[in-house]
Parts: C-alpha cells; sequence; structure tokens
C-alpha cells in the first residue's frame, strides 16, 4: 500500500514539475512571439539598450587595451645601475648572476664600458672627438627590470635602497614620476570605467523596467481577467519577466557585437602604428567569458528593473 501510494506521489511531483517547466517555457516564447509583433517599437528599445551595453564594453575593453600597452612600456621604468669606475666587466658580470637570484628582479643585463662607449658614439654623432680621449670616461652599467614594477611605489623605492648598499654601485636611476604618473593614469580610467559603467547599468534597468511599465499598462484588461479568475501576482508576471530578459540578452548580444566591429575597424589602422613604432601591440577583443560575462549582466539588469516595476505595479492594479 505504501508502495503504491509512493508511486502515486512521485507521479504527481513529476506532472508539477513538468508542468511548471511547460509554463516557463509558453512564457518565455510567448514573450518572444509579443516583441516580433511590434518589431518597431522593439527595434528601438533594443538599441537604445545595445548601446548602453556597448559603451560599457567599449569602455571595458579599451581600458584593457591601455594596461596591455602599459605592460609593454614596463621595459620604460627600468633601472639603471651605475657602477663604480674602479669594476671591472668581470666583477660586472658576477653582479649581474647576484641580481638575477633577487627574487624581485625580473630580468638583468649588463652594459659594459665598451659598450656604452660604442653606443654613444653611434647614437651621438661625437664619435671623433670621443676618438681624441685617452681613455673611456663612461661607467658600466646594469639595467634592471623589476618585477610589478606599475603596482606599488614602495616595493620600488625598497629595492632601488637594497640596490643603492652594494659595494659595486655608484648611483641608481629609475623614473619614479613617470611610473607615479602612470599609475595614477591607470587607476582613473578603471575607476572612470567602473562609475560609466554603473551609470549605464542604471540606465539599461531603468529604461527595460519603463518599457515594462507600458506593456503592462497597455494589457491591463488582460491582467484584471487573469486576477478575477485567482491568478497570482508571480504568475502574471512572469510573461512580462521573460520580455524584460529577452530585451536584455539581445541588447547584451548587439552590444557584444558592436564593440567587436569597431575594434576590427580600428584593428588595422593599430597594427600599422605599432609596426611604426617597432612594436608587437595587438588589440585585445571580448573574450568567450568576457561576452557570455556582458550577456549574464545584461539580462540580469533587464530582469532587475521589469521586476521592480510589476512589484510595484501589480500592487496597484486591482479589479473592480
Amino acid at each position: 500500500m505504501r508502495q503504491v501510494q509512493r508511486k502515486h506521489f512521485g507521479q504527481r511531483l513529476n506532472d508539477r514539475f513538468q508542468a511548471y517547466l511547460l509554463n516557463h517555457a509558453h512564457g518565455l516564447f510567448s514573450s518572444l512571439g509579443r516583441l516580433t509583433r511590434s518589431p518597431f517599437t522593439s527595434a528601438m528599445t533594443v538599441l537604445v539598450l545595445a548601446i548602453a551595453v556597448s559603451l560599457s564594453g567599449g569602455f571595458y575593453i579599451g581600458v584593457a587595451n591601455i594596461q596591455q600597452l602599459t605592460g609593454n612600456l614596463e621595459s620604460s621604468n627600468q633601472m639603471s645601475l651605475f657602477l663604480h669606475d674602479n669594476v671591472t666587466d668581470a666583477a660586472g658580470q658576477k653582479l649581474v648572476e647576484q641580481l638575477r637570484q633577487n627574487p624581485s628582479v625580473d630580468a638583468v643585463k649588463l652594459i659594459t664600458k665598451q659598450q656604452a662607449l660604442d653606443e654613444f658614439k653611434a647614437n651621438s654623432g661625437f664619435g671623433d672627438a670621443l676618438n681624441a680621449l685617452e681613455q673611456n670616461p663612461l661607467p658600466g652599467v646594469v639595467q634592471v627590470q623589476p618585477k610589478h614594477t606599475l603596482e606599488s611605489n614602495a616595493d620600488i623605492e625598497t629595492l632601488m635602497a637594497e640596490f643603492k648598499q652594494l659595494p659595486q654601485v655608484d648611483f641608481v636611476q629609475v623614473d619614479m614620476q613617470w611610473v607615479a604618473r602612470l599609475q595614477t593614469i591607470m587607476t582613473i580610467a578603471s575607476r572612470g570605467v567602473m562609475l560609466v559603467s554603473l551609470l549605464l547599468g542604471f540606465a539599461v534597468t531603468f529604461i527595460t523596467g519603463n518599457t515594462i511599465r507600458l506593456e503592462l499598462q497597455n494589457r491591463q484588461d488582460e491582467v484584471y481577467i487573469s486576477k478575477l479568475v485567482g491568478a497570482t501576482n508571480a504568475f502574471i508576471q512572469r510573461p512580462f519577466l521573460y520580455t524584460g530578459f529577452w530585451l536584455g540578452f539581445i541588447a547584451g548580444f548587439l552590444g557584444w557585437l558592436i564593440v567587436t566591429v569597431m575594434l576590427l575597424i580600428l584593428e588595422s589602422p593599430v597594427e600599422k602604428l605599432s609596426v611604426l613604432y617597432n612594436s608587437a601591440f595587438e588589440l585585445l577583443f571580448l573574450s568567450f567569458g568576457e561576452f557570455l560575462l556582458l550577456l549574464t549582466i545584461s539580462s540580469a539588469l533587464a530582469v532587475c528593473g521589469a521586476w521592480v516595476v510589476l512589484h510595484y505595479q501589480l500592487r496597484l492594479l486591482k479589479p473592480e
């Protein structure tokens, strides 16, 4: 007897679950059908949302590309360790091997006195005057590239102080002002993208909410009848929520498409400029994970805007 009761209970539970899925599937596709029945209005709404999403995504990928560029410019922030005149090339090479063991150092390069003189002759145009000198006036230099040079000024200063204590080193030079400026610029850019994205997110939410409010007003009679026959607010708002989902989802896809097309248009000129500066810089595009995240955020914001409006409006709509 208990086995039969369990079987009936399991069957009822399965039937309810299937009915639940069918109701949601009906709400999902019927809401899409309603959007297609008013193509002009739906297209205008989706286009406005897509522009907002594309602006947010465009600012994000723009900052990502700038950060990539600053990563390529890290070599401009390298430290130059000028050695004493009495330090031989062999002693300088030993110092290089010692510095390579430092966990804070990424790369080390020794420029000997002769290499420095040859380079100065080739680039300065004073080769004949330098040949008249009895001895090489240029010191040996060790170029050190610290790890994560753009993250902390305090770490760079600590590393500088450590290098200044080395007996072979006369003085250490690094453009700390350039590092500080670059850090400040990137911080401002990152926070600016966050604020702009936040504002555009509110815009997506409010635009979707207003669209759902108008749709709800156009279907007031349908809502009244549903309430008269005992439909709950959750049941009534379901198709409207799916309408908000479709608006956000399609807008997110179009926003990604707009950003991608813009980057494709800019890709060729950027590559040509990169070649002119002897650089290997390549534009970053939104990855697949970022594309999915953009769709998720856009859809979630639209559903959130729809839910807030429905939660408020359905309490005011009471059948007489």
